[in-house]
């Protein structure tokens, strides 16, 4: 049985677990090994992941198939504080959608729409008129699924893997529009 679920203190080490699986997947081909170990370290390792759950303008959610977690969202419930961001979602109050991981084996089942719809209907319950969040230009899959889910591209911004430059499409989603899936 699949459950997505209001990811809870416990789960720290999960998170990691699974970030550390999936983050990977979300990067370039030719990313260098110890530029993604690195983003991991600083901004995924079990600490950080502690640190989120704590964070009162986060709110995380954990995917599990039979108990074990296949994958995570985070949600940003903020505004943007990235001047390029800023500038390219229009639609206030906003959050973002900070984190959307799923392990490999769990891809084209339908998880990764019912953590994305989790953690957008959250996002409505505390006011937001959009979310928006960042995705790797040259990741094709994740950008087809993000505008599936109703995501379109706003801009550009960059994003640093490592002391590696990338570059991000910015999508919004505005929650006011109801044929957006």
């Amino acid at each position: 049985m699949t459950t997505v679920r209001r990811a809870v203190s416990d789960d720290a080490a999960t998170l990691h677990l699974v970030a550390a699986a999936t983050f990977p997947l979300a990067c370039p081909a030719g990313t260098a090994p110890e530029s993604i170990a690195a983003h991991i370290e600083q901004h995924l390792s079990e600490s950080r992941m502690s640190g989120y759950l704590a964070d009162p303008v986060r709110v995380l959610f954990v995917a599990e198939v039979d108990g074990s977690p296949i994958g995570y969202t985070m949600l940003v419930i903020e505004d943007p504080v990235d001047a390029d961001v800023a500038a390219a979602v229009t639609t206030r109050p906003t959050a973002e959608l900070s984190k959307c991981y799923l392990l490999p084996t769990a891809h084209g089942t339908g998880v990764a729409g019912r953590m994305v719809e989790a953690t957008v209907a959250e996002a409505a319950a505390v006011g937001a008129r959009s979310v928006w969040l960042g995705v790797n230009r040259h990741n094709e899959r994740a950008n087809g699924f993000y505008a599936k889910c109703g995501f379109e591209v706003v801009g550009k911004k960059s994003f640093f893997v490592g002391p590696e430059l990338q570059e991000d499409y910015v999508r919004e989603r505005d929650l006011g529009r109801l044929d957006q899936r």
